[in-house]
This record gives structure tokens, C-alpha cells and sequence, in this order.
């Protein structure tokens, strides 16, 4: 079974400590930094399976780290620690490339819950290569372009089948407007986001029969699919 390898950045350094011990015991193998330059440079030095920031950080924040993390590498899951409980705070985060905020205090449980949330989803590209994925009740059969409920199978339109695809991808984190628009339409302008909006609204009435499925709208950033 392979390390999977966290950068942790807490400038706190009782904080950064208890968290990168209490990881360690789980059997991760954490690099901790203090300052977001630092943690750059490590970054830019070593790989890792997810990265870990505290906002609030000595020379460059977390904010910024995000952001220049995110022009290197559009898939590592990016998670915020945070005093912050704000929405605006928080939606800072997502347009940053956050896939996840939790906000101080917060329990180890919970921490390492939503890591491996994360890392589950980003365990090589297994996922990508599949034919058929459960959506909650539902059967996604990508290749046919088919949903099935039970046994009613609807037909999905390529754009429909192609959007679905990348939601369940990247459940449970905020897939960016501009990365589905390019992804599936190869172009990110207004018209086309006015066509994507359409869709999703699709794609929800699909989806309706299992209420433990929701498609979150983040207002100006992207989309998030959660499976309760």
C-alpha cells in the first residue's frame, strides 16, 4: 500500500504539530511548513496526494498558495484550515482552487474524514478508465450514454453524459464553470455558460428520484456534486 504523502502549511507551531503527529499515526507520511514561500518551494520539489493550508500564513497566504499551486497542478486536492467561517470567506477559497474548507476548532475525525474523501477520489486514474459509475441509486453507464433508476433507463445527450462525468470525477469537491466549459465545449464565453446552466438544471430533474443527490451551485464559481 503507498504512503500517501501531505503538505501540510500551519504557521502555528503547537497547531502544525499535533495535526502532522496525529496524521502520522494514521500512517501518512506529512512534510509541515510554516510559511506559504516555503511551502511553494517544497511543492514545486517534491510530489504529494494532497495539500493541507491554513489561510492566515507568514509571507504568502493560503489564498495565493492555492492559486499558484492551481496554475502547476489542476488535480491535487487542496484543503483550507481556517478561522473563517464567512462565505465570502469561503467562496475566496473555492475561486482559489480549494476543493474544501474546514473551520478551526475542528476534530481529527473530521479532518481525516475529509482527506480521505479526497484521496479516494484522487487514487490514480481508476475512476477515469471505468465504464459504468453509481451515482447514489442511480447506474451511469458513460459509454452508452445511459442513467438508469431502478429499471428505467433514460438516453443522455453527449454534452449531458460528458458534464455528468465530470461531476461524479470530482465529487464532492467545486468543479469550476470555465474547467466544465472547456472541457466540454472547449470554450468558457457567456453563451456557452448560459447553455451549461441549462444543463445542470437537466441533470438535476434526472436526478431527482434520489434526494440524497444534490448538484450545489457556488454562485460565479463552479458546481459541486454531493451524494448524502
Amino acid at each position: 500500500m503507498i504512503m500517501k504523502k501531505i503538505l501540510l502549511v500551519e504557521d502555528d507551531p503547537s497547531l502544525g504539530f499535533v495535526i502532522k503527529d496525529n496524521l502520522e499515526q494514521k500512517g501518512y507520511w506529512v512534510t509541515l511548513c510554516q510559511d506559504g514561500e516555503e511551502a511553494l518551494r517544497t511543492f514545486q520539489q517534491y510530489s504529494f496526494h494532497l495539500c493541507i493550508f491554513d489561510v492566515m500564513l507568514p509571507k504568502k497566504d493560503g489564498f495565493t498558495l492555492a492559486k499558484e499551486i492551481r496554475m502547476q497542478n489542476t488535480e491535487i486536492p487542496i484543503l483550507f484550515l481556517t478561522a473563517k467561517s464567512l462565505t465570502e470567506d469561503k467562496l475566496e477559497g473555492f475561486q482559489q482552487g480549494a476543493d474544501d474548507y474546514i473551520t478551526k476548532p475542528f476534530s481529527m475525525e473530521e479532518l481525516h474524514f475529509r482527506m480521505e474523501v479526497f484521496l479516494k477520489r484522487s487514487n490514480g486514474q481508476a475512476l477515469l478508465d471505468e465504464k459504468i459509475f453509481p451515482v447514489g441509486l442511480y447506474e451511469f453507464d458513460y459509454p452508452n450514454l445511459s442513467l438508469k433508476y431502478q429499471q428505467v433507463f433514460r438516453t443522455l445527450t453527449q454534452k449531458e453524459a460528458e458534464i455528468l462525468k465530470l461531476l461524479v470525477w470530482h465529487r464532492d469537491r467545486v468543479l469550476k464553470r470555465e474547467e466544465i466549459l472547456k472541457k466540454v465545449w472547449g470554450d468558457d464565453d457567456y453563451f456557452m455558460g448560459r447553455s451549461l446552466d441549462v444543463f445542470i438544471s437537466k441533470l438535476r430533474k434526472y436526478l431527482k428520484e434520489d434526494p440524497a443527490i444534490e448538484i450545489v451551485n457556488y454562485h460565479g464559481v463552479g458546481f459541486r456534486l454531493e451524494i448524502r
